[in-house]
């Protein structure tokens, strides 16, 4: 038998992966401050094509919170 869907602490869930991500996009940009002129290009383009997907991340992640908050008012 499976769990009912118990969707109260998705909001939460979301917005720690989130900020998650937002710290590793700092990181990212703050490691390529730091050492971009020690790094071969190949790393670099890496690490900003990294940080572009964590932007879409971001992204999704607050359309789903958007969705969830409507659900949860609908509910």
């Amino acid at each position: 038998m499976s769990k009912p869907d118990n969707r109260k602490d998705n909001v939460e869930h979301l917005q720690n992966a989130i900020q998650n991500t937002i710290e590793n996009y700092q990181e990212a940009n703050d490691y390529l401050e730091e050492f971009g002129d020690e790094i071969s290009a190949q790393e670099k383009t890496q690490i900003d094509e990294r940080n572009e997907r964590r932007k879409h991340s971001i992204s999704g992640f607050q359309e789903e919170i958007k969705d969830e908050t409507e659900h949860q008012q609908n509910s």
